[in-house]
Formats: structure tokens, sequence, C-alpha cells
């Protein structure tokens, strides 16, 4: 399996390239408020707006540095799409994309998956850090796309439905909430 192996603090960590939509070079990050410190807020791709999550700042505890490696890697989030019957929307809507802040970013490594096994330690507060594998220049961990968003931080990112449609359409109650 083809990966791309990206590095935090020279610890390299590895995503599967078929989860990967598109590797972008870095750009302005426009953030928001009132989310979690790892989400470094949103970037226009394509007219869209794509949440970015900074992966040092999720395992570490500090922001991406700008370096000439840093990428922006898009990928899809694949959790499942609650069915919303007042806006329609449901497993037909396009995917939701998040873009993975990475640092160090400009490699591949074909590794096979029977080469990765659990660390033996239990992550339950990162539970996006997956198997992991050695080699010459000794462990990459894989990290596991679907699980680096909770339900609380995906309700943030993909409001079911877009808290700012039913505001402009008229269509909220005194209570803030669609009727």
């Amino acid at each position: 399996m083809l990966f791309l192996v990206f590095e935090l603090d020279g610890e390299r960590y590895a995503l599967d390239a078929r989860e990967i939509v598109r590797v972008l070079p870095l750009q302005p990050v426009r953030a928001f408020a009132g989310t979690p410190p790892y989400i470094a807020g949103v970037i226009d791709h394509e007219g869209a707006p794509v949440p970015v999550v900074d992966m040092a700042m999720l395992a570490l505890g500090r922001p991406a540095r700008t370096l000439m490696s840093t990428r922006l890697v898009l990928v899809d989030d694949k959790a499942p799409v609650a069915s919303n019957t007042l806006s329609g929307a449901g497993d037909e809507t396009s995917p939701r994309r998040i873009a993975l802040l990475l640092e160090c970013a400009t490699r591949t490594q074909t590794l096979s998956p029977e080469a990765f096994a659990e660390a033996g330690i239990a992550t339950p507060e990162a539970r996006w850090l997956g198997p992991v594998a050695s080699d010459a220049l000794g462990f990459v961990q894989w990290v596991k796309v679907e699980q680096l968003l909770d339900e609380r931080v995906r309700a943030l990112l993909f409001p079911d439905p877009p808290t700012w449609r039913d505001a402009l359409w008229g269509n909220v109650s005194p209570a803030g909430r669609a009727p």
C-alpha cells in the first residue's frame, strides 16, 4: 500500500494514499473562533470552505510550523451523514472535506498492511493513532482519518442542517432552532 509520510517533531506518521483527495501547498487559513485549538480554521478550495485540522496542534499541542514542506492534504470525512428531513439532505450530499495541515509531507512510502502491528499502548484520547510499522528509519505510525474527529467536533464543523441556512430564510424559532 502507498502512504504519504509526514513528520511531527521527528516522529513519522503515514496516511493511506487512497484516502487522499489532493495535496495542496500551504495557503492562508482563516481562523474560526469557538472551535477546538486543533481546528486551525478554513480554506477556500474550489469555491467551498474546507475545515483545517492542524495535526501538530492535535498531536503535540503546538501549531504547525510554516516550512517549505508543510502541506494541506484534503481527505473526505467518511462518517455517515445523518439524514435531515428539514433540508432534504441525506446520503446523496457531496463528500465532506477536511484539510489536514501536515509538516514534512513530501514523501511517499510503500508498506504492506501486514507490516503494521498494534503498538501495545491504548490511546483513547488519540483514537486516530493506528498501528505502527518498523523500517530502516524506525517506526512509522498509521493515522486513521476516520477517527480524527469525534461527534462533537463533527457537529461544529458540519452542522446538520447548516445553521446559517435556516437563519437566512427566517426558519428559526425564538429558541434559535429550526421549527
